[in-house]
């Protein structure tokens, strides 16, 4: 729920888009498998583990602004509002070896990218695409971006942010806007700076979030960032 009330899926339901495959510095990295509440429950234990590495985040209380416990109905109705997409780590004694580029689609699907290994094993990181606001600015998405602890620092987190202007245009948004980026998240921030998303603007003590130490707590800005998908886009506003 959020200050609009509750937000609808914009424009009329999507296909489960193709799974992609992104790579870095030239090597096979993760595939890219679009989710939905419906499709992630026929995988055994799947929804259960990403639930569980969501409500750690929040109990870290440095990233996203909700307070815990989170439990699994929360998560799910929280994360699985609209599409979710989830990386899954190559093991690289077993990689895919076919040709390919980053956003090539490929016919693989999450079981058999995962090829029996453990959710946390194999699960480099995912994402939420819902709309951010209702109706008529339905069209401009939000995301919602996580990365367990025991992958963070290896690069996953910039193959999804590329795989997110990848897949957001072609569930039909125009645009994308973030609205509370930390300025505690230095990296988050140069990361979408990087892909060509620009501050529209900060909040002042938009978070009260918990401290490095998880001792205390502390009052933090927040930017929010912005970036179109429309090349040439013209605004129409007074």
């Amino acid at each position: 729920m959020s200050a609009y009330g509750a937000i609808k899926r914009s424009g009329s339901q999507h296909d489960v888009l193709p799974s992609t495959i992104w790579s870095d510095k030239n090597r096979i990295e993760v595939t890219i498998h679009h989710l939905t509440l419906a499709t992630v429950r026929l995988l055994p234990g799947l929804i259960e583990y990403l639930g569980a590495v969501f409500a750690k985040e929040v109990e870290d209380g440095r990233t996203y602004p909700q307070e815990g416990p989170v439990d699994l109905e929360s998560f799910q109705t929280y994360f699985f509002a609209a599409d979710v997409l989830l990386a899954i780590k190559q093991d690289h004694e077993r990689s895919i070896e076919m040709p390919y580029s980053d956003g090539a689609e490929i016919a693989i699907g999450i079981e058999q990218a995962r090829q029996q290994r453990r959710w946390d094993e194999c699960v480099a990181g995912f994402y939420y695409i819902k709309p951010n606001y209702p109706g008529r600015s339905s069209h401009i998405c939000n995301g919602g971006f996580v990365v367990p602890l025991s992958h963070r620092g290896s690069g996953f987190g910039t193959l999804l942010a590329k795989s997110y202007l990848y897949y957001a245009p072609k569930l039909g948004y125009r645009a994308s806007v973030f609205n509370l980026v930390y300025v505690n998240n230095v990296a988050s921030v140069k990361l979408w700076e990087g892909l060509g998303f620009t501050k529209a603007g900060r909040i002042p003590h938009a978070g009260r979030l918990k401290t490095p130490d998880g001792e205390g707590e502390e009052y933090m800005d927040a930017w929010v960032i912005y970036k179109s998908f429309v090349d040439d886009e013209v605004s129409r506003g007074d």
